[in-house]
């Protein structure tokens, strides 16, 4: 029997509609780690927008921002010329995020979408260094348009393009095979023997946790060694953070606690704060080798995007606070998680920070427990090629309460699935 309150997505949006057939309700309201349906039924929040909504739902302070730049008239669509807006999105990002770092990165601004970064990405790596192939590692995901699916593992994902995808070389995740660095002496071969049959590429693109390819979270000794493997070839190295940037893993880059120095980095979602829109494209100056408008797009000037970007970064970068908070929530939900692991054998914790969660050995139990979720007013996604991890993205802003009371949400849904006892309450 059809729901009328859903009749009309069900028979005029595309079937390629995803996120809604898991969650079949109507959201109308939503605010810091919640939101609430037309019905008046409140769910909590973990899936923060795919990590879009790192600071919550509709934040005040960046809502404030926003509505007084709208109400007077700010502008709102600019290409790339020269507003007040980009000006302060700029200097805040400039004074709040590269000079603390040492980092002398050139921003550019793509289309608003994180797999328009990426896109960017390989085109200045490939324009920089006059070479055409990319090394991407096994189970990556880095966007939906042809470039960015090249470089994406995900089978299911690739098929979708409907034509070969070029240019691109797949080379084992850390852990992927043995769990060493030695899993790089096959890139360091061909790379060195001109005899291969494989020419050195442009770059190489990585995620430091792969949010969609299974939450595994790279070694910081592997990353290292993939930096210097890099710099050896004259080959640009890639940091993808569209997922696990702007603080989801406690730092604002996902690279900060391994020392990396990327050539390029690709941040979108939350980097407008606010949901909007939005993505950067960071790049060593060396390597900015673009002609004006040789790479462009209608909407790489989104205002009301840099205006609660802007106000996000001197919010919640300006000082220690956010960062304190989130290593503490990490650190609680470590913890819990650790319990639903031990409800199962041969369960494991998978990611960093905020941007976790527990991968099963039975491919079919993570996405019974978040259905079970979904049932207990809570929403979480899956991960991993076989949807085989249960992935907990709440906002950086959660409270201890918010969180506990969520998470016992989880622990619930959990022990249902998993046929163990219910939850000790005090």
């Amino acid at each position: 029997m059809s729901n009328p309150a859903t009749a009309i997505f069900t028979e005029r949006e595309s079937e390629v509609r995803s996120y809604c057939r898991n969650w079949p309700v109507v959201f109308d309201t939503s605010k810091g780690p919640y939101q609430t349906t037309e019905d008046g039924e409140r769910y909590t929040d973990f899936f923060s927008g795919a990590g879009a909504l790192n600071y919550g739902h509709n934040n005040d302070i960046l809502k404030e921002a926003l509505i007084e730049y709208i109400s007077r008239d700010g502008v709102t669509h600019s290409m790339d010329m020269h507003t007040k807006a980009k000006r302060d999105f700029l200097e805040a990002f400039t004074e709040l995020i590269l000079e603390p770092r040492g980092m002398t990165h050139k921003i550019q601004f793509p289309g608003p979408t994180g797999t328009n970064a990426v896109e960017t990405a390989l085109k200045t790596a490939r324009k920089a260094t006059g070479r055409e192939d990319v090394v991407h590692f096994t189970n990556a995901f880095h966007g939906m348009t042809l470039g960015s699916l090249a470089v994406t593992g995900n089978a299911f994902k690739r098929a979708g393009a409907g034509t070969p995808l070029y240019h691109a070389t797949a080379a084992p995740y850390d852990d992927y095979i043995i769990g060493e660095t030695s899993d790089f002496a096959w890139l360091k071969r061909i790379w060195a023997d001109s005899g291969s049959g494989t020419s050195l590429p442009a770059a190489v693109i990585v995620e430091t946790v792969q949010g969609e390819g299974g939450l595994k979270a790279a070694r910081g000794e592997w990353l290292k060694e993939l930096q210097d493997l890099c710099r050896e070839y004259g080959v640009l190295m890639i940091v993808d953070d569209v997922q696990a940037g702007c603080g989801r893993t406690g730092t604002f880059f996902s690279f900060e606690e391994f020392g990396l120095d990327p050539d390029i980095i690709t941040l979108s979602k939350s980097i407008s704060g606010y949901g909007l829109p939005m993505a950067l494209t960071l790049m060593k100056p060396e390597i900015d080798d673009w002609e004006p408008g040789e790479h462009n797009g209608t909407f790489r000037g989104h205002n009301p995007a840099f205006v609660t970007g802007a106000k996000a970064l001197r919010t919640y970068w300006a000082d220690d606070a956010l960062e304190k908070n989130i290593a503490a929530r990490a650190q609680q939900l470590t913890e819990r998680l650790e319990v639903l692991a031990g409800l199962a054998e041969g369960s494991e914790l998978r990611g960093r920070g905020l941007l976790s969660g527990v991968a099963f050995k039975d491919v079919e139990v993570a996405e019974k427990i978040a259905k079970a979720a979904f049932a207990r007013k809570l929403l979480v996604e899956t991960s991993g090629p076989s949807s085989e991890v249960v992935k907990i993205m709440p906002p950086l802003t959660i409270t201890q309460e918010e969180l506990a009371a969520g998470l016992d949400q989880l622990e619930d849904a959990a022990r249902e699935v998993l046929g163990a006892p219910a939850r000790a309450t005090a």
